[in-house]
């Protein structure tokens, strides 16, 4: 895969089935420039149709998971830069959630404004003991309002408000209780436990996991009623694939299943 150079602002891994793509702006506390979610939505794509991606671990180097926007480059901008931004963030965050494969963070240090935005686009979350949230751009007079579309789909609607009205960070306790996040471990617990939960998810059938990642996503914004009436065709669809056919034959066998995908 491209843009795994040491000079380049993501890098990428590969190994069983798992991809480790890694913000590599360490000196810049790895801040979303606009080069930097360029180059993350082509890797996203590259992974989305490469058959042996099954998981994506999501991480940055250095102390800092993403300090949000880099600000260097909001300076005296058109409202054509501006825009071209904040629709190129937004574009790579969908994206993070449009991809088949599951998507899981793993946050050390802080994750700020679009860096808790990209945290909550992901499908799963793990964070280090010392990890911090906020959405703080109401302290520079700019308001989270990209970084709130995520956030309020993860967290309850008045915790969401606080965040975004004070800027005052969670810690990653709270961050658990409230469900921004899946998991809080120790900081040398953390890459071990991703990796653990990636290689959980990678053992399983793609074909079910694509099918059940974007069902869920699809039904979120239905009623209830429309969501069971979805689900049933998306099960339907589901149980006549041969995974499908597969697991529940190896179930009854008592077996391990032979996934085609």
């Amino acid at each position: 895969m491209a843009l795994s150079s040491e000079e380049s602002n993501v890098l990428v891994h590969h190994d069983g089935g798992i991809t480790t793509v890694t913000l590599n702006r360490e000196n810049k506390r790895n801040a979303l420039s606009l080069e930097l979610l360029q180059q993350l939505e082509t890797v996203l794509v590259t992974c989305e149709k490469d058959r042996d991606c099954r998981v994506i671990i999501l991480r940055a180097a250095g102390k800092v998971f993403s300090s949000g926007h880099d600000l260097k480059q909001m300076v005296d901008r058109s409202a054509e830069e501006y825009e071209a931004l904040f629709a190129q963030c937004s574009r790579t965050m969908q994206r993070v959630r449009s991809i088949p494969q599951p998507v899981i963070a793993e946050i050390q240090g802080i994750a700020t404004a679009a860096g808790c935005q990209l945290v909550a686009s992901c499908d799963l979350a793990i964070a280090s003991e010392d990890a911090l949230f906020a959405t703080p751009g109401v302290k520079i007079g700019l308001f989270c309002t990209t970084p709130m579309v995520p956030l309020v789909r993860s967290i309850p609607p008045k915790i969401a408000m606080e965040m975004l009205l004070t800027g005052d960070p969670l810690s990653a306790d709270r961050a658990f209780q409230i469900g921004l996040i899946n998991r809080v471990v120790p900081q040398q617990d953390l890459a071990s436990t991703t990796r653990e939960m990636a290689e959980k998810i990678a053992a399983a059938s793609k074909h079910t996991i694509a099918i059940g990642k974007r069902a869920f996503y699809e039904q979120l914004s239905l009623s209830e009623a429309d969501a069971y009436t979805q689900s049933v065709g998306v099960m339907t669809e589901n149980s006549l694939h041969a995974d499908a056919k597969e697991g529940i034959q190896a179930f009854l066998e008592k077996r391990t299943p032979v996934w085609q995908t």
